[in-house]
């Protein structure tokens, strides 16, 4: 029964999140809009815990893969929606059936990028790798942010009527499956390599591990993950644009990666479910936002640098969080 252990954990999620869902609708729209976030955040933080606490990189460009994986949902949504309705059908299920590939197709568009990104730029290390990947992030904004109003990305005014699909049992259960996929990754045998590299790159390729595989697979897989919770972030607000996923979303999401412990994936989903009702305490205090987050990361570097809940906490008892 260990053996199968993770499965039933991500079939017990599966099934929870389907059941709170279908009582969603008694609850209020503003708390609904910030237990959807919550999971959408889950999803990000784990997706780029992946790379810069599990593979010891450090990417500044996850809203990038994000934006990518939006605008590729959205328009398989709004341009192949009907078509797909029409081959699947318009209840609950064919709508379900549309909606997944949406995001399928939105987490590609994004895994694609991170790959196109990842070949070339992560053979550098430390500050190169994050200004490139920095600089990914903002090719992809002023991309679409110059692209013609009525042309397929909207411009600057971005998309809108996208269909509001995104319900708990998506978020949830898709951040179910990221958890599940990053795990079952990083507790391989095959996965443990991603450790190695991060542990000490040039020891790891010493010992003939082909350490830019692991570093390009790390990277693809966050993107995927990006993208599938870009997504969910489209069908969520009904309409995007380019400003929503500037640098300052990717500090954002690395921000949880940090406060949760890099390389925990429990202490990086408590950190993304905090800071995502914190931000909505903040909501008055906008232009103070950042200035808090700033000292909330210096007072964590001073008192507790090893995160909310470190890796270290959980390979005592024997497994890797």
């Amino acid at each position: 029964m260990k053996r199968y252990q993770a499965q039933f954990a991500l079939l017990a999620a599966l099934l929870i999140s389907f059941a709170v869902s279908q009582f969603s609708g008694r609850m209020n729209d503003y708390y609904l809009d910030i237990v959807l976030t919550a999971g959408i955040s889950v999803i990000l933080a784990v997706s780029l815990n992946l790379v810069n606490g599990h593979t010891g990189q450090f990417s500044l460009g996850h809203a990038g893969f994000m934006a990518v994986g939006a605008y590729g949902a959205a328009i398989v949504s709004i341009e192949l929606g009907p078509q797909l309705q029409r081959i699947f059908g318009s209840g609950e299920a064919g709508v379900g059936i549309s909606f997944f590939i949406a995001l399928l197709i939105g987490g590609i568009c994004a895994a694609l990028c991170g790959w196109i990104v990842g070949v070339p730029s992560l053979r550098l290390r430390g500050d190169y790798l994050a200004i490139v990947t920095l600089g990914f992030n903002e090719i992809i904004r002023v991309i679409l942010q110059n692209t013609k109003p009525d042309g397929v990305f909207g411009g600057a005014l971005g998309l809108g009527g996208i269909p509001a699909t995104t319900s708990i049992f998506w978020a949830f259960g898709a951040a179910a499956v990221c958890i599940y996929v990053v795990s079952s990754m990083i507790n391989s045998t095959w996965g443990r390599g991603f450790l190695a590299v991060r542990d000490d790159e040039i020891a790891a390729g010493s010992m003939g591990i082909n350490t830019t595989r692991y570093k390009v697979t790390a990277f693809v897989v966050g993107a995927f993950f990006a993208g599938v919770g870009g997504g969910l972030y489209a069908h969520q607000k009904g309409a995007i644009n380019p400003e929503g996923f500037n640098f300052l979303k990717s500090v954002d999401v690395v921000v949880m990666v940090i406060l949760g412990g890099m390389g925990s994936t429990v202490g990086v989903i408590l950190a993304a479910i905090v800071l995502t009702v914190l931000n909505e305490y903040l909501r008055d205090f906008e232009q103070y936002r950042m200035i808090i987050f700033s000292l909330l990361l210096i007072i964590m570097m001073i008192a507790r640098p090893q995160g909310l809940l470190p890796a270290t906490l959980f390979q005592k008892k024997g497994r890797a969080a």
